[in-house]
C-alpha cells in the first residue's frame, strides 16, 4: 500500500512525501549479518558453533530448493528468447501441453517472486509513482498491439491476485526496496518551461479553457483527489517508510532563479523485474517469455523499463503553446491589419516572435527527446542487471540468502534498527516455521517455543555434503 501527500516540518514549512508500508526484505549483506551476530557472542567456542550452525544452515535451505530451480530453469529453457523456439520445435510437443508447461514456470516464477520479498506493483503504487515528474520529460506509452494479452490473463485467472494493476493482463511489474536518487542542476530549460507552463496554466484557468483540455485526465484527477482528502501523513501507521520526494513543479520558481542549481530528489524501485510476452503473428506463434531485472529507477521515471514502448510525441502542454502561440500571432496580425498605415516592423517582430516561440518549442521538445534515449540506453547498460536466465540465477540466489537472513535471528527487525540501522518488517513467523522444520526450534502443548543449544542445533542438522566436499578437498577428517 502506497499514498502520497504532504508532511509538515519543523519550520511551518511542507514537503511532499510518499509513504509506502515497510518491507520484510532484509537489505543487510549476509556475511555482514552473520559476523555482526557473532561478535555479540561472548565465548569464543559459541561464537565457532554458531558460524558452524549459519554455514549448515544455508547449505540445508539451499538443497531445499535446489530441485525448485532445476525444474523452474529446465521449463524456462524452453520459452527462452534466445534457444527457446529452437528447442520447442526440436521437442514437437503439442500445443496443449506447451500451455501446460508455460503456466508451471509461471507457477515456480510467482513462487519465487514471493520468497525473494518481491511484490506485484499495484495500480495505485504505480499512479503515486507517475504522478511526479523527474528527469524523464516526455509522455511515454506501451504500444499493447505488440504484448501478447493471452499467458498472464490465463494465469491470474486460474490464480487470482489482490489490487492488480490495469495492465497485468499484457505485462506485469515486480519491485523490491526504496531508494533514493538526487540530481543537482541548473536545469535552464526545464524551469523555463515550466514558468511558461504556469503561464499558460493561468490563461487556460482565467479564460475557463482548462476544463476543456483537462476533459481526458477528468477520472485520473478524480481518483487522485479522493486519494489526497482528508490525508493526514502523522496518523499513519509508524510501520510505513517515508520517502522525500522533491519536484522542480513544486519549487517557487522566478525569472531571476534561472541561473541558480537546483536539488531534484526522487524516491527509487531498487529493484524491478518486468514479465511479458510479445504479440504473435499471423505466421508464427510467439512462445517466448521475456523476464527483464532493473535496478535504482525513478519512480517517476520507471516508463523507461516498460516494455514495447511507443515512439514519444509532443506533450499536451506543447500543443497548448502551439496553438495558442499562433492565435496570439494571428491576433495580433490582424490587429495590425486593421490600421489605416498598416506598420510593417511591428507585424514583422510580432511574427518574428511567434515563429521565435514555435522553433523554442521544437528544440526543447527534441532536447527532451535526445535526454529520453540516453536514458533508455542508460537503462539499457547501466541499470538493467540482467535478463532471461541471469534474471532467473538472481533469483534463486535472492531466495536463498534471504531464507539464510530470516533464519539467523527472530528478534531481527530491533536488532537491524540497532546494529544496522536498518527497517524491515521481518516475517518472524516464516523463519520460526523453517527452524521447526530443521529441528533446532520446538513447540511444546502450550505453544511456547524452545530452541536447543547451539552445539546440539549443528549435531541435529549433521555434515552437509558441502561440508563433505569441502574437507575432502583439504585432506581432512569428514567427521562433525
Amino acid at each position: 500500500m502506497a499514498t502520497t501527500g504532504w508532511e509538515k516540518t519543523g519550520h511551518g514549512h511542507h514537503r511532499e512525501v510518499i509513504r509506502i508500508e515497510r518491507e520484510s526484505v532484509i537489505p543487510v549483506l549476509k556475511p555482514h549479518l552473520i559476523m555482526t551476530l557473532a561478535s555479540l557472542i561472548k565465548h569464543s567456542a559459541d561464537r565457532l558453533e554458531f558460524l558452524k550452525l549459519c554455514k549448515r544452515i544455508e547449505y540445508t535451505i539451499r538443497a531445499w530448493y535446489l530441485l525448485q530451480f532445476e525444474d523452474m530453469m529446465q521449463i524456462y529453457s524452453l520459452f527462452d528468447p534466445v534457444s527457446g523456439a529452437e528447442k520447442l520445435e526440436r521437442q514437437k510437443l503439442p500445443s496443449e501441453e506447451v500451455d501446460v508447461l508455460e503456466q508451471n514456470f509461471l507457477v515456480y516464477l510467482f513462487e519465487v517472486m514471493k520468497k525473494s520479498n518481491f511484490k506485484i506493483a499495484t495500480q495505485e503504487e504505480i499512479d503515486i509513482a507517475l504522478s511526479g515528474q523527474y528527469l524523464l520529460n516526455l509522455p511515454i506509452t506501451v504500444n499493447e498491439s505488440k504484448l501478447d494479452k493471452v499467458l498472464l490473463k490465463k494465469y491470474f485467472q486460474t490464480r487470482p491476485h489482490d489490487n492488480l494493476p490495469d495492465f497485468h493482463e499484457k505485462y506485469i511489474i515486480f519491485r523490491r526496496g526504496i531508494g533514493i536518487d538526487q540530481t543537482t542542476d541548473f536545469f535552464i530549460m526545464e524551469k523555463v518551461d515550466m514558468l511558461i507552463a504556469r503561464f499558460w496554466s493561468y490563461i487556460l484557468r482565467i479564460t475557463r479553457l482548462e476544463k476543456f483540455f483537462s476533459r481526458r485526465s477528468k477520472g485520473r484527477n478524480k481518483k487522485e483527489s479522493k486519494k489526497d482528502d482528508g490525508f493526514n501523513l502523522e496518523s499513519e501507521d509508524s510501520q510505513d517508510d517515508v520517502y522525500e520526494r522533491i519536484r522542480l513543479e513544486k519549487m517557487p520558481l522566478r525569472f531571476g532563479s534561472l541561473l541558480n542549481k537546483n536539488t531534484i530528489q526522487e524516491p527509487t524501485f531498487q529493484r524491478i523485474i518486468v514479465v511479458y510476452r510479445p504479440a504473435s503473428s499471423h505466421s508464427k506463434k510467439e512462445r517466448a517469455i521475456f523476464v527483464k531485472h532493473f535496478k535504482h529507477i525513478p519512480m517517476a521515471d520507471m516508463e523507461i523499463v516498460l516494455p514495447e514502448k511507443k515512439n514519444p510525441g509532443l506533450t499536451p502542454m506543447d500543443w497548448v503553446k502551439f496553438l495558442g502561440s499562433a492565435v496570439v500571432g494571428l491576433v495580433a496580425v490582424a490587429s495590425s491589419l486593421d490600421v489605416e498605415k498598416a506598420n510593417l516592423r511591428v507585424i514583422g517582430a510580432v511574427l518574428s516572435t511567434v515563429l521565435g516561440y514555435f522553433v523554442k518549442t521544437y528544440f526543447t521538445f527534441q532536447q527532451n527527446l535526445v535526454e529520453y534515449q540516453n536514458l533508455i540506453t542508460q537503462s539499457m547498460y547501466d541499470k538493467q542487471l540482467d535478463s532471461g536466465k541471469g534474471t532467473l540465477l538472481h533469483l534463486c540466489d535472492d531466495v536463498i540468502q534471504q531464507e539464510v537472513k530470516e533464519e539467523l535471528d527472530k528478534w531481527c527487525e530491533e536488532l537491524l534498527r540497532e546494529e544496522f540501522g536498518e527497517n524491515c518488517n521481518f516475517d518472524v513467523d516464516d523463519a520460526v516455521q523453517k527452524l521447526e522444520k530443521l529441528g533446532i526450534v520446538t513447540k511444546d502443548i502450550i505453544n511456547r517455543y524452545q530452541c536447543v543449544g547451539l552445539k546440539r542445533a549443528n549435531e541435529i542438522i549433521g555434515t552437509t555434503t558441502e561440508e563433505l566436499i569441502l574437507k575432502a578437498r583439504q585432506g581432512g577428517s569428514t567427521s562433525p
